[in-house]
């Protein structure tokens, strides 16, 4: 299945052509501080990303990040769209910027000790101190 996001103002553009992994709402002070809030995220396989129109994509180091992450704004914008990790097989992408989000499931929060009062994760939702654990159950991809 194809879906398409983008910007708020059109300056970046991408599509992705296979299965998106279900969101996961991080609260880590890095996501917060670059999105202004918790940040709400799929990924997708890195060789199922493309972009359609870049004409703002802008890359940036994440100095409070321990993987040497960079985060993907639009220039023109602000639009927080993407995050990625070196050595990783996939990229993260807001789940916001979807043109049409139907069908992905909430996994849960990650960094949830972190989450500032407005923002706390409902009472009964799956929430984990840190990252996601290695140990969990595996993240679903949908179609």
């Amino acid at each position: 299945m194809r879906r398409e996001g983008g910007c708020l103002c059109g300056a970046v553009r991408y599509a992705v052509d296979g299965p998106l992994r279900d969101v996961l709402v991080c609260h880590c002070p890095e996501c917060r501080r670059w999105a202004g809030r918790a940040w709400a995220a799929t990924a997708a396989r890195r060789e199922q990303l493309a972009l359609l129109e870049d004409r703002g994509l802008r890359w940036t180091a994440a100095p409070a990040s321990d993987s040497g992450a960079s985060h993907g704004s639009c220039a023109e914008c602000g639009a927080s769209l993407f995050w990625d990790a070196p050595g990783r097989p996939t990229v993260s992408i807001g789940v916001g910027t979807l043109d049409d989000a139907a069908g992905l499931e909430l996994a849960g929060h990650v960094y949830a000790r972190s989450a500032q009062p407005w923002e706390r994760p409902p009472a009964g939702a799956t929430t984990f101190p840190a990252a996601y654990p290695a140990d969990a159950a595996p993240l679903r991809w949908r179609p």
